[in-house]
């Protein structure tokens, strides 16, 4: 297989959950490590590796940006991320994926054509923060989007392609987040099952 191209990666950490009482869902902790930290895991290779959001601990060479205005919802946010990336190709990831693995990256990056390819779910609704994209094509999705807009709206013009990922056996699915107490209870369960416990949590910086 050809060498893939070089990609950076742009994760989405900013807003505060009013279901998880105002905390920060990407702070939550996970398996022994935070959910930020299990999202930067799966793309160790991306250079650079940006987080959108407020000030957060993350590893030293990643760069933490903040959308304008600040909470200024997610297609803000993409731009505030997508303005540090050098590379033609980019992960654009939710940061709130505690089961995201490199090897559903891997297996995005390998499918890239058109302007870009994500992760579709069990119930084949798209995960609109779960893929890798031409950077010029996003650029050119959220130039000019005025006011708030979803992300499913900025998108739409997009030639995507769609990925359904094997699911490994009892493993929660890479899409799974974190939305509300209920899903966290899950999530903390599911990770002591499969003994993530023993991975440290990132370095703080």
């Amino acid at each position: 297989m050809p060498a893939l191209p070089p990609y950076a990666a742009v994760v989405l950490a900013g807003g505060r959950a009013a279901r998880m009482g105002g905390q920060a869902k990407p702070q939550l902790d996970v398996g022994g490590r935070t959910i930020l930290a299990a999202v930067l895991a799966a793309v160790p290779d991306a250079a650079p590796r940006i987080v959108v959001g407020p000030p957060q601990p993350v590893p030293p060479d990643v760069v933490v940006v903040r959308e304008d205005p600040p909470r200024g919802g997610p297609v803000a946010a993409m731009r505030a991320g997508l303005a540090q990336v050098p590379t033609e190709v980019v992960a654009l990831l939710a940061g709130d994926l505690p089961f995201l693995t490199t090897g559903v990256v891997q297996a995005l990056r390998e499918r890239l054509t058109g302007d870009g390819v994500l992760v579709v779910d069990d119930t084949d609704r798209d995960q609109l923060l779960l893929g890798i994209w031409r950077t010029a094509a996003l650029h050119a999705a959220v130039a000019d989007v005025t006011g708030p807009t979803s992300v499913r709206k900025a998108f739409a013009p997009l030639a995507v392609r769609r990925l359904h990922p094997a699911v490994e056996p009892g493993r929660p699915p890479p899409w799974t987040d974190c939305d509300t107490p209920a899903d966290l209870d899950r999530a903390r369960a599911a990770a002591a099952r499969l003994g993530t416990r023993r991975v440290p949590r990132h370095p703080r910086g």
